[in-house]
């Protein structure tokens, strides 16, 4: 049977206000993903969150006009963390949830992106679990996705790749990772995109290539995606050095490896005007 739109009095989206959300109860945590940037990426459950919880606990990359749409009342709490500035530790974050939950709070812990791409959303429900605080994930577009769209750059193309790699460019201690296994990563996808990899790009640029990867391939940075003043830069892996000693990048910033580059000239949609509405 088909559904039948609303035949209610309302429209737009007043309809939303008689629609079934999930209860957001006292003493429980909502971690909820408040996408790349631009506030109309967020979601309709990320929309409620806002409006029903008694304190939001945001990250560093949480766009403050979206914090403008919480309701009348509500606690707001940061506790961002940036790469070489002065940050909250992870452990007292997620004490300090619990600690919220277990005063009857409804703690919305907001995201910038999702919380489980490179966002440690799994290490704060493990403390969670632990304390027996009821939780609920919501998931958000993530940058490596998002961001890549607005800057008209597919994240798969059947032209140009079937897989995508995602990882992080720094670890704990904001060095390069040394987990991962750049040799093998360096052929193993036609694209990988880069979280947080800008401070370590040359030496990432340098593992890449000892790996085998083409020095032809295009390298492309977007900065404060899904923004209005978002950048996009291009360069080549081999060129990485130089293309950084002849400039300083602005963060936040996405590092894309791979031929979707080439769909820019042809998508790049995200241009003049459109550029002017806040929403995205």
């Amino acid at each position: 049977m088909n559904r039948q739109p609303n035949s209610g009095a309302a429209a737009g989206f007043a309809r939303l206000d008689s629609e079934p959300f999930p209860v957001f109860a006292p003493g429980s945590v909502w971690l909820v993903g408040a996408g790349p940037g631009a506030p109309g990426l967020m979601s309709l459950l990320c929309y409620h969150a806002l409006q029903s919880s008694d304190v939001v606990v945001y990250d560093a990359l949480v766009n403050p006009a979206i914090l403008d749409w919480v309701r009348p009342g509500t606690k707001l709490e940061y506790a961002g963390k940036r790469g070489g500035k002065p940050s909250a530790q992870q452990r007292d974050i997620s004490l300090r949830l619990i600690e919220l939950a277990q005063a009857g709070k409804r703690v919305l812990r907001l995201k910038g992106g999702d919380p489980f791409m490179f966002g440690r959303g799994g290490e704060e429900c493990q403390h969670l679990v632990k304390a027996g605080i009821p939780f609920r994930i919501v998931p958000g577009i993530t940058a490596g996705i998002g961001g890549l769209a607005y800057a008209g750059l597919p994240s798969t193309h059947r032209d140009t790749n079937h897989s995508v790699i995602f990882l992080t460019g720094h670890d704990a201690s904001g060095n390069m990772p040394a987990n991962v296994n750049w040799q093998a990563v360096a052929t193993a996808s036609p694209v990988i995109v880069m979280y947080m990899a800008v401070k370590n790009l040359a030496e990432i640029a340098d593992a890449l290539l000892a790996g085998g990867r083409d020095p032809q391939d295009p390298v492309t940075v977007i900065s404060h995606a899904t923004l209005p003043q978002q950048s996009v830069l291009e360069t080549k892996l081999g060129e990485v050095r130089s293309f950084l000693a002849a400039r300083e990048l602005a963060t936040p910033a996405i590092v894309v490896l791979g031929r979707i580059a080439e769909w820019r000239a042809i998508l790049d949609w995200y241009q003049g005007a459109l550029r002017e509405n806040p929403l995205g």
